[in-house]
């Protein structure tokens, strides 16, 4: 009993000193209560599953000694015990600790012989259960197990196993030993059938053997807790004798019996409480019970502080923990909430600082510490956080804003937040986002964006962005746009743009097109038949518009009268003819003439054109014309106006002229048939007939029908366009110029205009109707419909021959030749070609004599001795000789005969034929001539080429054949011309076959080079084969100089990869042809060089820079290591090395012998002395160095050795010491595996432990020294490693330097050793010529290498002699660069620009009206100059205008001089030249006015915008707006200088005009419509400063809303009666506007447009705020424009229309003063063009001088950029010698 005491004593010192620390409070950290016996008071909760007596009485017996002499006795237990009364109970409350004197005498006890029996305790909270002792009065169980559960019996876990014997009981339990806390193990020591009695089991939660490090920690503490606990018997201890004996008395005393049961713990309050009371329900008088429920601290709250306390849940509950008391945190929550939670993602998303949530946040607030406002609401900046009204409702419009009205919560620069503002959708604007912003329209809740985007085409709306009503969403279009989307145009308007109107008109021609309504898209009119072109200008191919005179009637083709003649006239090849047809009807005095008019196509009046030519000196007096109808004209025909009178003319036709155009037109209508007849009555008056009139005659040409232009619509429509038509051609006088059959070339501007005129006549285009046979192409010229005619056709279809000619057909006509001398006429009949011969002419022509005549015109007979007819007509040679005669006179024999044919010789004279071998025509006949000898009268035969013999009956040399059998001929030898022809054995003469071939030629035919030749045989070009031997293949060479090649062209069989005629170089990328195997690949890299060739005869790539080696793979030369890393620079000694280029991997140098180390720095192992003079070592340093070999190896040996026992770890050495700790551990495991522990046995484990831990030490301290020895070792031999390093280093560099040697041994053993050879002849050659020339340029005198050093002296003296000047000159250099630096910082392209373009360069391009440098336009085009900009560009432009004044002056003077009189001819041409010379100053003008185009048009376009603007329909008030924004943007004069710059400019042009008639026309017409303009403005300014009052109030009432809230609605009252004050002026507007349009005609189409949009305006005063500041700037804008408008028209244009008035009327009309006014505009020309060129000049001359600065200035820039990076290689070669003084050893 004592030991037991004594171990429980031990036990409970261990388990107090395991648990937490208690001697501190709870404000200092963790706290517990006091710990008692958890059975004090709680005898209900404790329950046994067995118990003896509780239903009837029950007997036991005790196992005891003999003496005892009761052994049997009973137990009931149905009524509680009394010490007294009652002590045969055995109740399970009988275990619990009392105290008290029967303490022995009361017990539980389990029915008789029942093995499971449990005993189970319900706590009511959670308790610290830190150990159990049951004190047994019978034996201890044989086995049992204590369990527990801290969930109130959900789950259960098991704290230990008991058991006498474990592997059978509890089988798969491990019996220990107990390593850590938690482990389950079973036990055997409480479980020994001894002692019988009071024998005690001892259960501790923590086990004091072990070490806890942490007892605070959640494993520790969830060990000790527990809320039930749970002991199971599992078997009874029996002596053995129930096995033999199964009576139930023998288990009467077998049970489980228990005198006391102690369960230490106190309530668990994890360190939050150092009290517990009592629970509800609990008796609070029972003294030493252990209560249940802790008194919390720390924030904590619940039975055992489990949780924190109300609003303390900032931090995460916690157990307290030593000195940390883990509190809760009270919540943060500004004064608006008392409730929060803990949130675990929140605390760990701040780091573990904070995780209360606030619950039910007031005032409006949220988030997790009420600190922001809820969504709607924003937080006061002014309020602090908690105050109750610190959150604001916002005022944002639902439907404009996003997520329905919310606004931003607070204020946060960095985020640009601001509290209160509204958050507006994509589409919203405004401080409430209650409205859409520009360019979209319809606030609805329903869209996502708010607001639609306008869908307008930007191309078609004002401002050119997608501008619209922000409610309706109607755009606002261009002037010529219409519309919802503005995406259509007006009528009569296409090609809709970004143009200012928006859209252009469509400008169909007036004739061409059938209206002025085209495609809005591509602009295509409605052309009328065979029209083209958008326009419809043009006509289709094939098609052409009529000239004026196309209606022409020729009078030859007229009806003649009496004594009228048809005259023929022939044209003259390269002059013009001066008449049309085929000539003219000669016409004397009384003749007449009709013409038959048929074909008129269209009803109007048309001038009759008389074309004629007047052979006599005077005019024709009378000539008298009639028009003759077929009947009464109708009152209602277009001529119904006609009367009898205008049908008859009376004219006269001046002999001067060519032409003549009664002074009235004629009426004619279409498809009526006219006759007008011509009589020419009178030439002169009768007095003049003494003078040769009674022959007078006249030729008349052809009569013209010319459309009169003043009887068509299109010029008497009277509108403008009409009249400008009019005036432009009566100005350019398209009429007279079609008069005269010569004229000029019709211009561009009359020929538009009579295309027009052709097209509405002809109802479109004339076909051109070429003829086939006599056009060259279908196609006509299109002005007049000429067809291109063949040589000699004439006729506008070509269909006709020229008068001269004849044959008319596809090759054109033929001239008739007709001979001067022999026909009566040059004319022929047109279809034969016959021409009127003379007497005694015969011939087509009349150019020739009868038959048998020659010598025309002188005829004799012709000379041919009888044996011709007919000889030639010029020569008198005969033709066809007969009777084997020839010759001009037939007086000689023909070939192939001989003899005399002359007439009168002797009877022999025929011709006889030559017998060679043959006569002629024989066949066998091979002579060119014969002759018979006049000695012996043989006949000798001239043998043809290839024959020979006496008869040409034999083949000559170098021909082959039989003459002699019939049928033979002989050819010439087939032998391509490589024989001799000389030799008659060249070649057979039989059969022709070659025998004897020249020039290197063979074959049967010569007709191929022999082998190892090449070439064309037939060209003697056979030449020998020049194979190079390298590169051929050897198969093809017989020897070294004689190899085969291809015999056609003289290829050779090259080795692999080897090219060119004679396989003598390599392909591309490829070297090395003297190997004789053909060449190798270049192997570049394609990264690393810079082609993919290399050298052909090394095999050196090409490098780029940084990269080396053969191939470029390497770094480049003098570096080394891998260029695709880093390259660095092989730092070799110059003094040592036996090359630069040191090793390319490792970056050793290469040492001359007796120098070693990387750089080559020193001297080498075997060599003394001080670098580099290196000597070698005496012969000794072998002997030791022998030695030192031996003790490198054994080094190496033993650093092998250390390096296996450093990796064995030292096994083998400690394998007995480690051999003793095993057994010792062993030991220790055999003491504390034995089941009954005794302190001696505790004792003797102790020491072995120290012993262990002693022999551990020491192996740990012998393992540390034997590791530093290592160290040493490893140190020794990592010097000796690096030694030996180098030596192999040294051995590698030599062995590669004698593998190189090997290589190139083999290299030139293997090689061609003849072309090895020649390469080094030749290389032998040029070194000796090389050495010669330098000793020669050292040994002559004077030799190069003297003169050079005397040039070097020379050199020295300079330099000496000018240092100081040079010196002095470079200060200078340096002080002038500092000045032109300074003054070139000062340079300012403000002043050149001002110069150039005319105003300041710092001025922005958006408010310069001059542009400037880098200024654009709206189109993009660069802005430089224009009006009232005095710079060099506007000078420029000046100088444009003037010119362009100039040319028009100069068009319109010619036109007048050309008009009036022909003999001005040298003025025209002074006039032309001048012209030119205006031209040429336009065009160099025109380069520097392209910049400035698009501004300069603006500008002089401004005052015609603002009026066909104001004239137009569709002028809404935003289109106003755009319009005046953009002539704000323009300039104007405004000061009175600049206003008499302009009067000057006026009166310059006003000088330059000759049509001053017109211009004042069209002068007035502009005053007119600029008085217009002057009363619409003044109308729109009085309109606007209307709506300009209404606006401003509406700004003040929106001002006051918007900085005091208090007078909103007051404020809001003022607006709406401003919005129907407005409307009540917009009605009085519109009433006014509508009497106006009454008077004013040109404005009741716009004011009425007006009063429609004026309507439209109701609609918009949701948005009157932004109208009204619109309808103020365009006020402003227009009544400015308005007056500076007023000022300039009601001044400066009437004093300029008076001034024009008076030059008008003093203007002479005289040719001389237009020629004199020509002569002044040239002149005025040439100043002009001389300005501009002096202008530009200056401009060139700025830009060089600033170049030349520049360049300067750059180039000082680079010497400065030179001497830094100078500066920069010295710092790096300073660097560089640090860093290798620093390394030196």
């Amino acid at each position: 009993m004592k030991a037991s005491l004594l171990m429980l004593a031990c036990v409970l010192a261990v388990a107090v000193g395991q648990e937490p620390d208690y001697s501190h409070g709870c404000a200092h950290g963790s706290c517990y209560p006091a710990t008692g016996d958890l059975l004090v008071g709680r005898e209900k909760s404790l329950k046994a599953s067995s118990t003896c007596g509780m239903r009837r009485k029950e007997p036991y017996c005790i196992v005891s000694h003999l003496q005892d002499e009761k052994k049997c006795f009973d137990c009931d237990s149905r009524r509680p015990y009394d010490p007294v009364y009652n002590t045969i109970n055995h109740r399970m409350e009988n275990v619990i600790t009392t105290f008290k004197p029967h303490r022995k005498k009361s017990w539980w006890q389990s029915e008789n012989g029942k093995s499971d029996v449990i005993i189970q305790l319900d706590l009511e909270a959670e308790f610290h259960f830190t150990h159990l002792i049951m004190t047994f009065k019978t034996f201890r169980p044989a086995a049992m197990l204590i369990e527990r559960s801290s969930d109130f019996g959900r789950t259960w876990q098991i704290y230990r196993y008991f058991s006498h014997d474990c592997a059978s009981a509890f089988p798969g339990v491990s019996q220990g030993p107990l390593r850590n806390i938690n482990d389950v193990i079973c036990e055997s020591r409480y479980s020994d059938i001894e002692p019988s009695t009071e024998g005690e089991v001892i259960y501790r939660v923590l086990e004091p053997s072990i070490r806890i490090e942490d007892p605070y920690s959640p494993s520790i503490q969830s060990q000790l807790k527990i809320t039930n606990l749970r002991v199971n018997f599992t078997k009874l201890h029996t002596l053995g004798d129930n096995l033999l004996d199964p009576r139930a008395e023998i288990k009467e005393k077998y049970y489980y019996a228990m005198y006391e049961l102690v369960v230490r713990g106190n309530c668990f309050c994890y360190g939050h409480a150092s009290e517990c009371a009592r629970i509800e329900g609990i008796r609070a008088d029972i003294e030493g019970m252990v209560h249940g429920r802790c008194v919390c601290n720390h924030n904590t709250r619940g039975l055992n502080c489990e949780e924190c306390d109300d609003f303390c849940n900032d931090l995460p509950w916690r157990p307290a923990e030593g000195r940390n008391t883990n509190a809760c945190k009270k919540c943060n929550c500004n004064s608006q909430s008392s409730t929060c939670h803990f949130d675990m993602a929140m605390y760990q998303a701040t780091g573990n600082v904070s995780g209360g949530v606030c619950d039910d946040c007031q005032h409006n607030t949220m988030g997790r510490n009420c600190e922001m406002c809820k969504p709607f609401y924003y937080q006061d900046a002014f309020k602090d956080i908690r105050d109750p009204q610190v959150c604001v409702a916002c005022d944002c419009d639902p439907d404009g804003s996003q997520n329905g009205g919310m606004c931003d919560s607070h204020t946060e620069p960095s985020l640009g937040m601001v509290g209160g503002q509204c958050r507006c959708k994509a589409n919203v604007e405004g401080p409430r986002c209650d409205k859409c912003k520009t360019g979209y329209f319809g606030l609805s809740a329903e869209n996502p964006q708010g607001c639609q985007p306008c869908r307008c085409d930007p191309r078609g709306t004002v401002s050119g962005r997608s501008q619209c009503d922000p409610v309706s969403g109607d755009c606002f279009c261009k002037r010529l746009v219409t519309g919802r989307s503005c995406d259509q145009c007006l009528p009569e308007h296409w090609a809709l743009s970004h143009d200012l109107n928006g859209c252009r008109g469509c400008e169909c021609d007036i004739g061409g097109a059938h209206d002025n309504h085209c495609s809005m898209e591509s602009g295509q009119c409605r052309c009328r038949s065979h029209m083209a072109g958008r326009q419809c200008t043009q006509v289709e191919s094939r098609y052409f518009f009529m000239a004026l005179d196309h209606f022409l009637y020729e009078a030859e083709l007229a009806k003649m009268g009496q004594g009228c003649t048809l005259e023929t006239r022939e044209h003259q090849q390269g002059r013009p003819a001066s008449w049309t047809g085929l000539g003219f009807a000669r016409v004397p005095e009384g003749g007449t003439l009709e013409f038959l008019i048929t074909d008129i196509p269209y009803s109007m009046e048309y001038d009759l054109l008389i074309r004629y030519e007047s052979q006599m000196p005077r005019d024709w007096e009378e000539v008298r014309i009639t028009i003759v109808r077929p009947g009464p004209i109708p009152t209602s025909s277009p001529c119904g106006n006609t009367i009898p009178d205008d049908d008859r003319f009376l004219v006269s036709l001046p002999a001067g002229a060519r032409f003549m155009v009664p002074p009235r037109a004629v009426c004619l209508e279409q498809g009526v048939t006219y006759t007008l007849r011509f009589e020419f009555r009178r030439y002169q008056d009768a007095n003049s007939v003494l003078n040769g009139a009674v022959n007078a005659f006249l030729l008349v040409d052809s009569l013209a029908l010319m459309p009169r232009h003043s009887s068509m619509e299109m010029f008497t429509a009277g509108d403008v366009a009409s009249n400008n038509r009019k005036q432009t051609f009566e100005r350019y006088r398209c009429h007279e110029r079609a008069k005269s059959v010569t004229r000029p070339m019709i211009s561009d501007t009359c020929a538009k205009i009579i295309t027009s005129m052709s097209a509405i006549i002809n109802d479109g285009a004339l076909p051109c109707n070429c003829d086939p046979q006599g056009s060259i192409s279908a196609m006509c010229d299109v002005r007049g419909g000429q067809c291109p005619c063949r040589p000699s056709v004439i006729g506008q279809r070509c269909d006709q021959c020229a008068p001269g000619t004849y044959g008319f057909g596809p090759s054109g006509c033929i001239a008739c030749g007709c001979s001067l001398e022999g026909a009566v006429t040059r004319l022929c009949d047109k279809f034969t070609g016959q021409c009127q011969c003379r007497p005694g002419a015969f011939g087509p022509r009349c150019d020739g004599c009868q038959s048998g005549h020659w010598g025309f015109p002188n005829c004799r007979l012709c000379q041919c001795n009888g044996h011709a007819e007919q000889c030639d007509q010029r020569t008198g040679a005969c033709i066809n000789c007969r009777d084997n005669t020839g010759g001009d006179k037939c007086d000689r024999c023909g070939n192939g005969y001989y003899g005399n044919p002359i007439l009168g010789k002797a009877a022999n004279g025929q011709c006889r034929p030559c017998q060679c071998p043959e006569g002629p025509n024989s066949g066998r006949h091979f002579a060119a001539s014969c002759y018979q000898d006049n000695h012996n009268r043989q006949i000798v035969c001239n043998c043809n080429q290839g024959y020979t013999g006496a008869r040409c009956d034999e083949c000559a040399p170098g021909y082959y054949g039989n003459p002699s059998q019939p049928g033979g001929r002989c050819q010439p030898c087939q032998c391509n011309n490589n024989i001799d022809m000389s030799d008659m054995e060249a070649c057979d003469r039989r059969t022709g076959e070659c025998r004897k071939c020249l020039y290197n030629a063979e074959g049967p035919s010569c007709g191929i080079c022999k082998s190892s030749y090449f070439g064309d045989a037939s060209r003697r070009n056979c030449r020998k084969c020049t194979c190079n031997f390298l590169g051929t293949d050897r198969e093809q060479c017989m020897e070294r100089e004689d190899c085969v090649c291809q015999r056609a062209t003289g290829q050779c069989q090259c080795l692999p990869n080897v090219i060119g005629l004679t396989c003598d170089h390599c392909a591309p990328n490829h070297w090395n042809l003297a190997n004789g195997k053909g060449c190798d690949a270049c192997g570049c890299d394609p990264n690393n060089s810079v082609t993919s060739s290399c050298n052909e005869f090394t095999g050196q790539c090409q490098c780029r820079d940084g990269f080396g080696g053969k191939t470029c793979t390497d770094c480049q030369e003098n570096y080394w290591g891998d260029p695709r890393t880093q390259c660095r620079v092989c730092d070799c000694d110059w003094r040592g090395i036996e090359s630069s280029q040191c090793n390319r991997v490792t970056g050793h140098c290469v040492c001359q012998q007796g120098v070693s180390g990387v750089r080559c720095d020193q001297c080498a192992r075997g060599f003394s002395g001080q670098f580099p003079n290196c000597q070698p070592c005496h012969q000794c340093f072998g002997d030791w160095d022998r030695i030192v070999q031996d003790l490198a190896v054994r080094t190496k040996t033993l650093a092998d050795r250390a390096h296996e026992i450093q990796t064995t770890g030292l096994t083998g050495p400690y394998e007995k010491a480690f051999k003793d700790l095993e057994d010792k551990l062993k030991r220790a495991q055999e003491i504390v595996n034995a089941r009954n522990a005794t302190a001696a046995a505790v004792a003797t484990l102790m020491e072995l432990i120290e012993d262990l831990r002693a022999q551990i030490g020491e192996t740990t301290d012998a393992l540390n020294r034997l590791e530093g020895d290592l160290t040493v070792v490893q140190d020794s031999n990592s010097e000796a490693s690096k030694e030996l390093s180098a030596l192999e280093r040294e051995a590698k560099e030599l062995n590669l330097t004698s593998q190189q040697l090997h290589r190139q041994l083999d290299t030139l053993k293997n090689s061609n050793f003849l072309g090895a050879y020649d390469s080094v002849r030749i290389s032998y050659n040029k070194s000796r010529d090389a050495e010669r020339r330098a000793n020669g340029s050292t040994t002559t005198k004077p030799s190069t290498v003297s003169q050079s050093a005397d040039t070097r002296r020379r050199t020295e003296r300079l330099i000496s002699a000018k240092k100081d000047d040079f010196n002095r000159k470079n200060a200078a250099n340096k002080r002038a660069l500092g000045d032109l630096n300074t003054r070139a910082q000062g340079l300012d392209l403000k002043k050149i620009n001002e110069k150039v373009c005319g105003a300041p360069g710092d001025v922005p391009c958006g408010e310069s009206p001059c542009g400037g440098a880098g200024c654009r336009d709206d189109e993009g085009n660069r802005h430089c100059g224009g009006l009232n900009c005095n710079g060099a560009v506007a000078v420029a432009d000046n100088a444009l205008e003037r010119s362009k004044h100039a040319a028009k002056e100069l068009n319109k003077a010619m036109g007048e001089v050309e008009g009036l009189f022909t003999k001005v001819a040298d003025a025209k041409t002074k006039a032309e030249e001048a012209k030119e010379k205006a031209q040429a100053a336009l065009d160099k003008a025109t380069a520097t006015k392209n910049k400035v185009e698009r501004s300069n048009n603006d500008l002089r376009d401004l005052i015609k915008q603002i009026r066909e603007f104001l004239t137009q329909e569709g002028a809404d008030p935003d289109s106003i707006e755009a319009v005046a924004n953009r002539v704000l943007e323009l300039s104007i004069p405004a000061s009175p200088l600049q206003i008499r710059h302009l009067a000057d400019e006026i009166k310059e042009r006003v000088r330059s005009l000759s049509n001053v008639d017109a211009i004042l026309q069209q002068t007035q017409d502009d005053v007119r419509r600029a008085e217009q303009l002057l009363l619409d403005a003044k109308r729109a300014r009085h309109s606007a400063e209307g709506v300009k009052t209404t606006a401003e109030t509406v700004k003040q009432a929106l001002a006051g809303a918007q900085t005091a809230q208090t007078s909103a609605e007051k404020a809001i009252a003022t607006a709406k009666a401003d919005i129907r004050d407005t409307e009540a002026r917009l009605v009085q507007i519109e009433s006014e506007t509508s009497n106006n349009e009454k008077d004013l005609t040109e404005a009741m189409d716009r004011l009425g447009t007006l009063g429609q949009e004026i309507a439209a305006l109701k609609t918009k005063r949701a948005n009157n705020t932004m109208a009204a500041a619109r309808a103020e700037e365009t006020a402003t804008m227009a009544r400015d424009k308005a007056n500076e408008a007023k000022q300039i028209l009601d001044g400066q244009l009437t004093d300029k229309y008076h001034e024009v008035q008076q030059r008008v009327d003093t203007k002479a009309k005289a040719v001389q003063e237009a020629k004199k006014k020509a002569e002044r505009l040239r002149d005025e020309a040439k100043e002009l063009l001389k300005d501009a060129q002096d202008k530009l000049q200056r401009l060139a001359e700025l830009e060089k001088s600033y170049e030349e600065n520049q360049r300067r200035l750059e180039g000082k820039a680079r010497q400065l950029d030179g001497l830094e990076d100078k500066m920069k290689a010295i710092l790096t070669d300073i660097n560089k010698q640090i860093q290798i003084y620093n390394t030196c050893q």
